[in-house]
């Protein structure tokens, strides 16, 4: 699953103790395994052999340059939301051509730039948005290639902040409205229609509501070729569901291809699938240190110095990451809150937590950061950014430096008046 070890009871990155890196980097920190993000890629990637495919790695979940150099290097693909995120997965060599550009809101300045730089297609979220995509086309004398992203209404059992494809979510077209939008799409001057999308959350832990939703998809599919539509992609999305707390029985990329491949076999499809946390998820981890312990009202807190401004998940969504310590001990069990430095009640990592008691200076691992981890943080109460290392056998290297309070002002200006 992942190449993060207990050896002489200290934790090891691959070939290095977690510990080793932090006297070099401070904390907190995150810290990738590049054996781990090589084999989850694989793993995904090969699930698919035998049928047209391509793996586009969803970069909201991580976009760091070296992690996505890696993923273009094993032949990898780009889902991508934004004109920043397309600037870095053409930055880090990922083919244009192997790049797909979703999210409900492009700017005209964003289509400008993804047609420019001549990606595989839009997936293309409204009416509005189409019309706007041929006009930005036009004026550049191009033909924009789109796939529409339709809303299959499927229920995917996950925290609603992260579901997508019921019909109450923003996201994508109405499937019983698709065939009136296709036709819109067929007869504009500056678009190609080469695809259908369709998204329905992440973190999901049970295969059965892609096959649902596949199944809805292919519906639409026959009645676009029958109405003289030539599909030629068929975007599945991503969304498969990692391990945090050491699951059973969660299904694997080989799971989820087993059973979709028999049912898009007979069509002459190339398959598009966009998997991100079930690639770096468990590929990384976010180190702190032990600041101090407090105990109040009989309960106990733990703070330590990573905050929610560089680990929003369990804030955010009440997201479970199992928290170890880097080095062993034998010290009694705790029940505590773990939490950070930020001027917030809801900064924490773990409430009411069971954990080997820690003492000032002690470093925890928080597992399974590598996904929605870096990618969501902010600078929230002047907090510096932490620092991201990628761990090779016995070798690490700093591919992001910690910010400074200097990176904290770069970029804003005092007016002349208050000079």
């Amino acid at each position: 699953m992942h190449d993060f070890k207990y050896k002489n009871s200290e934790l090891y990155v691959e070939g290095v103790p977690v510990r080793k890196i932090t006297e070099k980097t401070g904390t907190p920190l995150y810290i990738y395994s590049y054996n781990t993000l090589v084999k989850h890629y694989r793993a995904f990637d090969k699930a698919f052999d035998g049928y047209p495919h391509i793996t586009c790695f969803a970069l909201k979940a991580n976009s760091n340059l070296a992690i996505l150099k890696l993923l273009a290097q094993q032949g990898c693909g780009a889902d991508v939301v934004s004109g920043g995120e397309l600037f870095f997965a053409l930055k880090a060599g990922i083919p244009a051509k192997k790049i797909v550009y979703a999210g409900v809101g492009k700017t005209e300045e964003e289509i400008a730039y993804a047609l420019k730089s001549r990606i595989l297609m839009f997936n293309v979220e409204s009416s509005d948005e189409l019309a706007v995509i041929d006009r930005v086309a036009g004026k550049l004398k191009v033909k924009a290639p789109v796939a529409l992203r339709v809303n299959p209404d499927i229920k995917a059992s996950t925290h609603p902040y992260i579901s997508t494809g019921l019909k109450k979510h923003k996201f994508g077209i109405p499937i019983r409205e698709a065939l009136e939008y296709y036709s819109l799409a067929s007869k504009l001057r500056n678009v190609r229609v080469i695809g259908i999308h369709k998204h329905i959350g992440s973190q999901i832990t049970n295969v059965s509501p892609f096959v649902e939703a596949v199944k809805k998809v292919l519906s639409l599919a026959k009645g676009l070729r029958s109405a003289g539509l030539e599909i030629k992609h068929l975007d599945i999305g991503g969304g498969l569901g990692i391990p945090y707390n050491n699951e059973e029985g969660l299904p694997q990329p080989e799971d989820l291809a087993k059973a979709i491949i028999p049912l898009v076999k007979q069509y002459d499809f190339t398959l598009i699938t966009e998997p991100g946390r079930s690639i770096t998820g468990n590929a990384g981890i976010l180190v702190t240190k032990v600041l101090y312990l407090k105990q109040q009202l009989k309960k106990n807190f733990v703070i330590v110095d990573a905050g929610m401004n560089d680990l929003i998940r369990p804030s955010l969504y009440d997201a479970y990451h199992h928290i170890q310590p880097v080095k062993k001990s034998s010290r009694a069990v705790m029940s505590a809150d773990i939490v950070g430095p930020i001027c917030e009640s809801g900064d924490f990592f773990a409430r009411d937590r069971k954990i080997i008691r820690p003492l000032h200076g002690d470093l925890l691992a928080i597992m399974s950061a590598g996904a929605y981890g870096f990618s969501m943080s902010s600078n929230y109460n002047g907090r510096k950014k932490a620092a991201e290392v990628l761990v090779k056998g016995e070798d690490f290297f700093v591919i992001r430096e910690r910010e400074t309070y200097k990176d904290l002002v770069a970029r804003t200006r005092i007016p002349g008046f208050l000079k």
